[in-house]
Order: structure tokens, then sequence, then C-alpha cells
């Protein structure tokens, strides 16, 4: 990492995303809710850190912290090393930066302009719900408090002064675009939802603006499912029935948050025993990956994940490629003004 603030402190981040980091390998750095607090320990245990912010999505991996050079590259390796990450490995993928270039890689991400589907909608929320897990840890201080603040504020001002959000970019749009071009009318399909959060909410919604039939809906809680499938006038399906009812649907969206696969190819290839020559689709929006790899091999079944998803979005990105040059230099403006106001607050004690 680069030189720290005269005072010995550095603002930082390091960490593991879509552009150097494929979804098997993020599925390994994933940070999980029942190893959320673990890996916090073992990262920052008597690392000399005075704040810090995990950033864990479908897409990236990352941890901003408030440190010495010494406490930063302790933190990575500790990070790399206790997700199963070689030196070698975690080499390949760890990307890394300190002080004003923290503040445009943030601001970057929270705009939308780092995403795997440029100017994509989700991630300004996600980073939001990362800095207020982070402040109801008590984790942040005045300089990421400031940092974060300001993000959010300069991202919505991105957004609002350039087009990177036209477009189907979001996932749940492209996600059902694609649903269209291999079933034509959506009208008579028959959909299942695993998984009742935003990201699953987001995709039924979708799928009724299209004009499908209303959603089914599976989750572990059966309460949430009932009140999303009331939501879009659908059904709830208990979750330990799920399985036994594939071959009831032309289309599974899966969007838990398990840490590890909910569908296994064993319970496809039994589904796929009733559906003789009819095609089944799913569509992986999790991470790590709700439907086991092994799937994709049986015949007649379709499985596409988020990367697959962002291939696809590509043939969107001509219309707003134009804009990323205007969208990086106002954050390139913004972060250097942002790094004025957090220099004082770095040389605190």
């Amino acid at each position: 990492m680069n030189s720290p603030h005269p005072s010995g402190q550095a603002l930082f981040y390091f960490g593991a995303s879509h552009h150097n980091c494929p979804i098997d390998l993020r599925e390994r750095l994933a940070v999980t809710d029942e190893r959320w607090a673990e890996t916090l320990k073992a990262v920052t245990q008597e690392a000399g850190l005075r704040e810090y912010v995990l950033l864990n999505t479908c897409n990236r991996v990352e941890f901003y912290g408030i440190g010495t050079a010494d406490a930063a590259q302790l933190a990575s390796r500790r990070f790399f090393a206790h997700q199963g990450f070689s030196e070698e490995q975690a080499s390949a993928v760890c990307r890394e930066s300190v002080n004003k270039g923290v503040l445009t890689h943030l601001i970057s991400v929270a705009s939308g302009i780092d995403s795997q589907m440029l100017g994509e909608t989700e991630i300004l929320g996600q980073v939001k719900d990362a800095y207020a897990r982070a402040v109801t840890e008590q984790t942040v201080g005045p300089v990421l408090n400031r940092a974060f603040q300001k993000t959010f504020q300069y991202a919505k001002y991105v957004r609002s002064h350039t087009a990177i959000t036209e477009g189907q970019i979001s996932v749940a749009n492209v996600a059902v675009d694609l649903a269209a071009k291999i079933f034509g009318q959506l009208k008579h399909v028959r959909v299942l939802l695993l998984g009742a959060g935003d990201i699953g909410e987001k995709t039924a919604k979708a799928f009724q603006s299209r004009g499908a039939a209303a959603a089914t809906v599976s989750s572990r809680t059966l309460e949430r499912s009932m009140e999303l499938a009331r939501q879009y006038g659908g059904a709830a399906l208990p979750w330990e029935n799920f399985e036994a009812h594939l071959g009831s649907f032309d289309i599974v969206v899966c969007s838990t948050a398990a840490p590890h696969s909910v569908v296994s190819t064993e319970a496809v290839r039994s589904a796929m025993s009733g559906r003789i020559s009819q095609p089944l689709f799913f569509i992986d929006l999790a991470l790590p990956r709700d439907v086991e790899p092994e799937v994709a091999g049986l015949d007649n079944v379709f499985v596409y994940n988020l990367d697959d998803l962002a291939r696809i979005a590509e043939e969107n990105l001509a219309a707003r490629e134009a804009e990323i040059g205007r969208a990086s230099a106002m954050i390139q403006e913004k972060a250097g003004a942002l790094w004025d106001q957090l220099v004082p607050l770095l040389a605190r004690k």
C-alpha cells in the first residue's frame, strides 16, 4: 500500500470484486451472517485499527479501515488467510488503495460506476447497509462516518447528473429479460422464487410487470413468504417442500442468503423426470450460489448465475458508455474535496 498520512494513520481499503475474481472464488471470500463476527475478530484482533467497515455483496467483499500501513497489511493478510486463500491466490485477486484513492473507489462503488452491471441500482443500498451495520457495531468513528455519509451524497449526485442508470440494468430486470427471450410471452410461465428478500421482491415485481402470472414464493420464513406472495397476488410454498415441487415450475429464481447451495442435482434430476420436453430455467442471483454447479449439466436444464447475467447486460452498455468519463471526472473532484476534509480528522489521536 502507498504512504500513510504524516500522523502514521491511513485511510485504506482492500478486497476483491468481479473485476478479477470469478464467482467461484467470490463464493469462498463471501462473509455470511453466521461467520460475520468471527471473521471481523480474526481480521481486526490486535491489528491496531481505529475504525473499519466490511462491505459484502454478490460482486465484492471489501474492507475499509483506518490504521497504520502495517495494520492495513496485517488485516489484509489475515482476511484472505481466514477465507482459505494462499498468499499467491490473495495477490492474484486483491485490490487495494489508500487515502484519496479509497474515496475515489468508494464513491465509484456507491454510484454504480464500479459495478458488474454499470449503473446498477442495488449497490447504493448495500453500501448504506454495510455502514449502518458498522455504526450499530460501533466500529466507525469520525473519519469513516464523514467518508461514508459524504459518499452517499456524492453517489446520488453522480446518478442524477449523468445517464449511467439508463436502461435495463438491475439484476431483476436483466433476469426477466432473459426469461422472456427463452420463453417468449411470460403469461403462462410458472415462476418460483426461492428467497423472499429484497432481490426476490424486486424480481417478483419485474416478472409481474412483464405479464407473468403470480409467482410462488418459498423461503425459510413462511410468514415472509406469505407476505410477499400476498403483495404480488401469488402463493407461499413451505421451504421444506420446495424441492418436491420443482417439476411444477418453469422458472426458478434463487436469491437466498444460505451459506451453501439449496437446490441439489438429485432434486432437479427428479423434477425433470416428469417434465418431458419441457425446459427448466434457473436464475441464480445468490452468492454463494443456490444451485449446485452440476445442475447445469442436466438435459434441458438452463442455469444462469450473476456472472452470466453481467455478460448479457453488456449488450445494454453502449448507451451508457459515454457517461463513464463524465461520471469519473465528477467522482475525482468529489473525492479530492472529501479527502481535504478528512486529513485533519486522520491526524487526531
